[in-house]
Order: C-alpha cells, then sequence, then structure tokens
C-alpha cells in the first residue's frame, strides 16, 4: 500500500490512460474514474480529469449494522470507528488518516458479525476490487449448537446497485429464517419440509429486495448469488442459487466426511457434471459464470435445497467464491480450517484467519465467511 503523505506545491499526476479505454493510477495501478481526486485502492492523489455529473449519488456506504441476536431485542450494535491500518492513526472525518494520509476502508468494505460465541461472519473486498459487492447476515441463539442462521449473497460487478442490493438481499433473506421456527410440527420429514419452505421463501424475498434496491433505469440490473444454511441442534438444512457454497467440515478424527452441500449453478458445474475434472473445469473459459442468480433479469431464482444430520463436533461454512476459489475441494478447506482453529477455536477468529488467507493468496475477489460451530 502506498502512503499518501503531504501533497507538495506540485499538482498530483493525473490517471494513466489504459488501450481498453479505462484509467489506472500512476500510484498502485488501480482503476480509477476520471473525475476521482483520489485512488480509492492506495489513497494516493489525483488530478481529476473530468468534472463530477450532476446528481451524482454519495459514494460513501452507509454504516454496516453488525450483529443481531435471534433471542433478544436489541438487533444491533454500534459500528466503532477503526484505527489507521496502515499506521495506527485516527481517521479523519474525510476518510484519510490524519497521520499518513492512507484511504481507509470503509464499513462496507469490511465487516465481521459475532451474534453468539458458536457463530460470526467476516466479509471483505479483497486485493483487487475497488469495492465490496458481497455480503454476509448471520443470526443464532446464544446456546451452543442450538439455532443459527447463515446467508451469504455475492453482488456480480456489472451493475452499480450489486453492493447495495447484495446486502439488502442477505438481510431481508436472514430475517425471513430467523422469523420461521417450525415448532410443533408432527415428524422429522415434515419439520424439514419446512425450513426447506423457508429457505424457498427467503430467496424469493432476497430476490424482491435486489429489484427494489436496483434503479429503474439501469441497463445492467443488479444481481447476486444466494446461499443460506439453517442450522438446528445436528441438522443443517440448506439452499443456493448461483454459486455461492455451504460445506460441513467436520474436525479429523471425528468421523465425518468433508462435504460440499451445495451445488452451483454455473458452468464449471455443468462441465463437471459432464465429466470434466474439478480443477481443469474451475479454471477454463467462463468458469464462474453463472446460470442462475437474483435479480430483475434472472430467469429463475429458487433455490436446490437439501438437509444432512451431521455428527459435531466440525464447521457449517457458508462461503463465495473469493474463498473456495483457492481451496474448492471440502477437504482442502477442512484441512485449512484445521490448521487456522488449532491455535482458536474461536469463530470470530477463524472468519478472518480465512478471509486473511484468500486475501494472501491474492484476493482476486471479494471474500465472505460464515461460519457455525458445532
Amino acid at each position: 500500500m502506498t502512503d499518501h503523505l503531504a501533497q507538495s506545491a506540485a499538482a498530483p499526476p493525473a490517471a494513466i490512460p489504459q488501450s481498453d479505454g479505462s484509467l489506472s493510477c500512476p500510484h498502485c495501478g488501480a482503476e480509477v474514474a476520471a473525475q476521482e481526486a483520489f485512488c480509492e485502492a492506495c489513497g494516493g492523489a489525483l488530478t481529476p480529469t473530468a468534472a463530477v455529473p450532476a446528481g451524482a449519488p454519495d459514494t460513501m456506504a452507509p454504516p454496516i449494522e453488525i450483529t443481531r441476536s435471534i433471542k433478544t431485542e436489541d438487533e444491533d450494535t454500534v459500528v466503532v470507528a477503526r484505527p489507521c491500518a496502515n499506521c495506527g492513526g485516527v481517521i479523519g472525518a474525510d476518510g484519510y488518516c490524519e497521520t499518513c494520509g492512507t484511504k481507509a476502508p470503509t464499513e462496507r468494505d469490511h465487516y465481521t458479525e459475532h451474534p453468539a460465541s458458536w457463530v460470526a461472519a467476516c466479509c471483505d473486498r479483497g486485493v483487487r476490487h475497488h469495492r465490496n459487492e458481497d455480503a454476509t447476515a448471520v443470526a443464532a441463539e446464544p446456546n451452543l449448537g442450538s439455532r443459527a442462521v447463515l446467508v451469504v449473497c455475492d453482488g456480480v460487478s456489472t451493475s452499480l446497485d450489486s453492493d447495495v442490493a447484495s446486502l439488502a438481499a442477505a438481510r431481508v433473506a436472514r430475517d425471513v429464517l430467523v422469523a420461521h421456527r417450525p415448532a410443533g410440527l408432527g415428524t422429522p420429514a415434515s419439520r424439514l419440509a419446512a425450513i426447506a419452505g423457508a429457505i424457498v421463501k427467503a430467496a424469493s424475498a432476497a430476490n424482491a429486495a435486489v429489484i427494489d434496491n436496483t434503479a429503474h433505469d439501469s441497463e445492467n440490473a443488479a444481481s447476486c448469488t444466494f446461499a443460506a444454511a439453517v442450522v438446528e441442534a445436528d441438522l443443517v438444512v440448506f439452499g443456493n442459487v448461483g454459486d455461492s457454497r455451504v460445506y460441513w467440515l467436520p474436525d479429523h478424527g471425528s468421523g465425518g466426511d468433508a462435504t460440499e452441500l451445495s451445488v452451483d449453478d454455473s458452468v464449471a458445474q455443468a462441465r463437471i457434471e459432464m465429466g470434466t475434472p474439478r480443477e481443469e473445469a474451475e479454471s477454463g473459459p467462463q468458469a464462474h459464470a453463472i446460470t442462475k442468480w437474483l435479480g430483475r433479469d434472472s430467469p429463475d431464482f429458487t433455490p436446490r435445497t437439501g438437509s444432512i444430520s451431521v455428527r459435531p463436533p466440525g464447521w457449517v461454512l457458508v462461503c463465495s467464491d473469493g474463498l473456495w476459489n483457492y481451496a474448492s475441494e471440502a477437504t482442502e478447506l477442512q484441512s485449512l480450517v484445521a490448521e487456522l482453529s488449532a491455535q482458536s477455536p474461536d469463530p470470530l477468529t477463524l472468519a478472518v484467519a480465512l478471509v486473511d488467507w484468500a486475501k494472501g493468496r491474492g484476493g482476486k475477489d471479494n471474500i465472505s465467511v460464515a461460519l457455525a460451530r458445532l
């Protein structure tokens, strides 16, 4: 990261034109807009080469409401301003460090959720993207292994609204699943059907939220993936649309198999089903093109659902492709989780460590991790 120190009398450099018509930051190479006076990636000062369009919206994201508890009426905690990640200095009202001048990430760029001791999530912009279009929303009862809801939505980057829409979708889906408690159902089969039906309703509500947060005149409608898991004791009911995933990762030696529970709606998955090896399918052309999504132009937003009775101890993991890009197989993630949680089994510590691990391998996409410890 390039420090942005006090400016000299000379004007800051202008963005550098690229062969494809885009502009890049002369300090760090990140893509920038012609009207920007600072690079969002490194905080470096720029001389704008175009005026800000009249009536342009304020791009500062609103504060993220961090946690929600199923048990209490106190739904959300207050976000506390963080010190500068570069030097520890105070972040000024303009969003830049008062000591070294580094641009601070917004709360939308990186946030964590920790509603109970056994459930947590971390959502991060990653290294290469200029904004965070992923979103998490989790909830949990306080007692270990009681009931939890984990939701991850990954916004598609072609729309200006996907970062807002994905967050709205994740929160709405969480709220639907929190409100749905299939108590008193007569048989295990009816209970499973009720929870799976709630996940379908949650996806529908999330789809409506995406549409409600898409500009009516937008040529590229906001869209996102959807992955959710409802944990009740040793039962996990899950559903997904797109290529965000749900995994069950038992502890080594506990007698269970690490399993990718969800099935992607993607070109890569179609190739896998035709016999292409996973590694080849997931690294080939259009591998991350999704065939189902939430949004105004979605042909089908009905999630695939399923359930599993697990044998604890282990982890339920819901994540975006920003994580599984670097460890797709369930056994790979199982080993990674075992390694990173060896020092601390705390879910929040592990969620942040998984995000940092993905960033350390390039962080080419936004990264979302939601965990429940059973």
